[in-house]
């Protein structure tokens, strides 16, 4: 057993925040994608999806972070917090379901189709975890969120080998 760790702070570590900038951020991106994503989906539907988007953030976070712990060149594994995950994982789905929809940044006046922002975004950040580059910032639990986020919506749209039981999208 790892000391101090208990499995639901997957979920409860994204309830936590290292400032003020930090939940500012979240809560802005939640704001500006959740509300579409959670009426295409339905409440129920998207509370499941965020819970799984952090909880996929966290696992991969874990993984890859502690990695040196595992290997005993760490004497503790490295904590993550926040919800960014969960958070990217929804700017995830709001790019697959509404791929041409622009969005616009205020540092650059061009409109960007979701799509291509995400994916951009997601480059950046696995740019950014492997040379380990802008420290402090969860990279690869951006990274996990976004792909739990892709990787659930294409399961529950019928789109992987692996079939719902229940309705689709």
């Amino acid at each position: 057993r790892v000391p101090d760790f208990w499995p639901w702070q997957l979920i409860t570590s994204a309830f936590m925040h290292g400032g003020l900038g930090h939940i500012f951020f979240n809560m802005f991106g939640l704001w500006m994608f959740g509300g579409v994503v959670e009426q295409t989906l339905g409440s129920k539907r998207f509370l499941w999806f965020y819970t799984a988007c952090v909880i996929g953030a966290s696992l991969l976070q874990l993984l890859v972070t502690s990695a040196p712990f595992w290997m005993g060149e760490l004497p503790y594994p490295v904590p993550t917090l926040g919800a960014s995950g969960g958070v990217l994982g929804v700017l995830a789905a709001f790019a697959v379901l509404y791929p041409d929809q622009k969005i616009f940044l205020l540092f650059l006046p061009v409109p960007i189709p979701a799509k291509w922002f995400v994916l951009g975004y997601a480059l950046i950040d696995l740019f950014s975890g492997v040379a380990g580059t802008a420290s402090g910032i969860a990279h690869f639990a951006h990274l996990g969120g976004m792909l739990t986020g892709f990787l659930l919506l294409q399961y529950w749209r019928g789109r992987l080998p692996i079939k719902p039981a229940a309705r689709s999208l």
